[in-house]
């Protein structure tokens, strides 16, 4: 299974409160937010959906390196949820685009790029998933 999207633009949460892309907060002990935002902004472009979703769950659960390789398999081989339901489309106003290879950055609501690709009619649009329900 799969979290990737190909040609996709993830615009914020309808219910999404942020005016702005804001990084999330930081903590002791870094949020699944943190980590995602940190992988992405530092490396856009560069990682898929399932790569940034299993280096937080890598990162999270300090699976040793000589482990990653099954561990990923054991991951994937169960659902995981997709970049839709990260709290940074959820509640930091951060869109992320999929490009054609599947490859992720993020764009801050409020910018001209977030809206160039929010009204891109050749990429799929979807929307993070809302916080509560409607």
């Amino acid at each position: 299974m799969t979290t990737n999207y190909i040609d996709t633009f993830i615009a914020v949460a309808p219910d999404c409160r942020a005016v702005a892309g804001e990084a999330p907060p930081a903590t002791a002990k870094p949020t699944v937010a943190t980590l995602q935002f940190e992988l992405i902004a530092e490396h856009p472009y560069e990682l898929t959906s399932d790569d940034v979703v299993f280096a937080v769950h890598a990162t999270r659960h300090e699976i040793p390196d000589a482990e990653l390789d099954a561990e990923r398999e054991r991951f994937f081989a169960k659902g995981q949820p997709c970049l839709r339901a990260s709290p940074l489309g959820k509640r930091y106003g951060w869109g992320t685009h999929h490009d054609e290879a599947g490859r992720v950055a993020l764009y801050a609501l409020g910018t001209a790029d977030y809206e160039r690709l929010r009204n891109d009619p050749a990429l799929t649009q979807k929307a993070a998933m809302r916080s509560s329900r409607a």
